[in-house]
């Protein structure tokens, strides 16, 4: 019938996104499609669908046309999507919480990690801080902070309401890139420069600057993945932005001018062996070159 059964509903205690609930049958081939209103307006974008027959009974869900549009936006704007991060870890709270902690009410929200150095923590932010408000808005659960955050604008500051204790505080805290989001490094590559076009991707290599924002690679030297030529990455190479190479069928690669010409030494058809650091693990990928 196509009826919302739910406007925000997420699959696990906190999970970031939340989604429409729908009875409205979702199949291959019209997921990924508009989940619309009788006026033929787009609310959502059909996604998946939960199913103990395996058929196309049961409940259809779809990301709600708000995240749509603030994802479309940045990557229209940027080519890519930014993560924000403000570098706390919140929880909703439950009446088990609110008992055991002592708390003066038994929902919202609580902070319960604090990153050392990070903008929260810099801003004044501690642990057990309950939120009330962002950006006056209140604050219900866990997954409507980080939805806010997740969509805010780079650098730019929201207003915490803060209670701690009896005290009730407003502290203002600068939303940053996630870390280690790998799509942080599409801001600094362009297609004339930095496309690798043997395996469609766009590359930068590793320099001093570089380096000091992955402190913790093996080697001071190789090729970072930065992002795809295209918009993803499903070419088949088995690269990952955020991937670091080190070498070619054995021989190291410094730049991305040494890549390119590795690369151009083999035939289409040609097997290669990629040496690739990963999330600080050392993995070979293998593909054949077209």
């Amino acid at each position: 019938m196509g009826i919302v059964s739910s406007t925000t509903r997420a699959l696990h205690a906190d999970d970031l996104v939340a989604y429409i609930q729908t009875d409205a049958p979702i199949n291959p081939g019209n997921s990924g499609g508009p989940l619309v209103d009788p006026q033929g307006r787009v609310v959502g974008i059909n996604t998946f669908i939960l199913s103990q027959s395996g058929g196309s009974e049961g409940l259809g869900f779809a990301i709600p046309s708000n995240i749509v549009n603030s994802v479309f936006s940045m990557l229209r704007k940027e080519g890519h999507v930014h993560r924000g991060r403000i570098g706390v870890g919140v929880q909703t709270i439950t009446p088990e919480l609110a008992d055991g902690l002592h708390l003066p009410r038994d929902w919202g929200v609580i902070v319960s990690d604090v990153g050392p150095g990070g903008p929260a923590d810099q801003a004044g932010v501690k642990i057990g801080d309950i939120v009330l408000t962002l950006n006056r808005r209140t604050m219900r659960d866990a997954r409507q902070i980080e939805a806010y955050i997740f969509r805010s604008p780079m650098r730019e500051k929201i207003t915490l309401g803060i209670l701690r204790g009896a005290d009730q505080l407003t502290l203002d805290v600068p939303v940053l890139d996630t870390v280690d989001d790998p799509t942080r490094f599409a801001d600094m590559v362009n297609p004339e420069d930095n496309l690798v076009p043997r395996l469609s991707i766009l590359a930068i290599g590793i320099d001093k600057k570089l380096a000091e924002m992955l402190p913790d690679l093996r080697n001071s030297y190789g090729v970072l993945v930065a992002a795809g030529s295209t918009t993803n990455l499903s070419t088949g190479t088995g690269l990952q932005p955020g991937d670091v190479i080190y070498s070619v069928n054995a021989s190291p690669v410094s730049s991305v001018d040494a890549l390119k010409r590795r690369l151009d030494e083999f035939k289409p058809g040609s097997a290669i062996v990629m040496q690739v650091e990963r999330s600080g693990r050392l993995l070979y990928v293998a593909l054949e070159l077209e």
